[in-house]
């Protein structure tokens, strides 16, 4: 019988909230063994016996997933890399660009990602110094090649709200995109263009002067990004703006959510680089 919570609380545990397991409340405590497997003897008022039986109905429950708090990512890249499964790594050049290599195991597509470029197999994908992606990429590169889109960029810019189902994205990307990059270089373009310049940001402010800096990224072939500053003006009382344009064409190649990755990662990017 599946042990709940609830069960481990009221059946098992002492009650006593006296912190020996490491959390404040007996509760927390069942709350965790329940959702992330976290060993019932922690507890070191259990009976062994107890602790021995019980820990085999957890087990089961364990086994069969019943509870457990979910591996979000785990999740999104298992659903991605299904989505992506019928992709032919030979078709891939004439869709998202990169080149065809060889690989021990077979054909392979370098693709530049960013200021690197990353290795996509039948097996899976790879820096080009055969260290790790973290899963959130993974999601982000196999959805771009799930996608399905081969055109190449318009060269004609949209504002996200301007692509269909954008709406709950709205909020989301100025909380976590334009707002940091607000606080980060209000006041210090300087240093938004040299940063942006680590990250091969093209400066484009010359032909499009509608912006204080305008900025290309390619961080992937077929995607570009452009990012829109306007500065702080303290005399007429104007404050900092940002925005991300995206080539028309990328809702051929990408989803929101995908969207959405690129632009925090940009972001990050950004942010975190470290100006000399």
């Amino acid at each position: 019988m599946p042990l709940s919570v609830v069960d481990l609380y009221r059946d098992i545990l002492p009650k006593t909230n006296c912190g020996d397991c490491g959390f404040s409340a007996c509760l927390a405590f069942a709350s965790i063994v329940v959702s992330e497997k976290l060993p019932l003897g922690n507890c070191p008022h259990i009976d062994s016996g107890i602790v021995e039986n019980c820990q085999k109905e957890l087990d089961e429950q364990y086994a069969s997933g019943k509870w457990l708090k979910r591996d979000m990512a785990q999740d999104a890249l298992e659903w991605a890399k299904q989505r992506s499964a019928s992709v032919k790594i030979e078709e891939l050049p004439d869709r998202i660009g990169g080149k065809l290599i060889k690989k021990d195991e077979g054909v392979a597509l370098e693709l530049p990602y960013f200021t690197d470029s990353i290795i996509i197999t039948e097996y899976g994908i790879l820096k080009k110094d055969g260290s790790d992606l973290t899963r959130w990429e993974q999601v982000f590169i196999y959805n771009h090649m799930a996608q399905g889109g081969s055109k190449l960029p318009s060269g004609k810019w949209k504002g996200l709200v301007e692509f269909p189902n954008t709406v709950s994205k709205i909020k989301s990307m100025v909380e976590h995109v334009e707002a940091p990059l607000i606080e980060r270089f209000s006041g210090k373009p300087d240093e938004l263009l040299a940063a942006a310049k680590q990250i091969d940001g093209l400066d484009m402010t010359d032909k499009i002067k509608s912006a204080d800096l305008a900025i290309l990224f390619r961080p992937l072939p077929r995607i570009p990004v452009m990012l829109m500053f306007w500065d702080e003006d303290k005399i007429d009382g104007f404050e900092a703006e940002v925005k991300l344009l995206f080539d028309e064409t990328i809702s051929e190649h990408l989803d929101i959510e995908s969207i959405m990755f690129l632009s925090e990662r940009l972001r990050q990017l950004l942010c975190e680089t470290v100006i000399p």
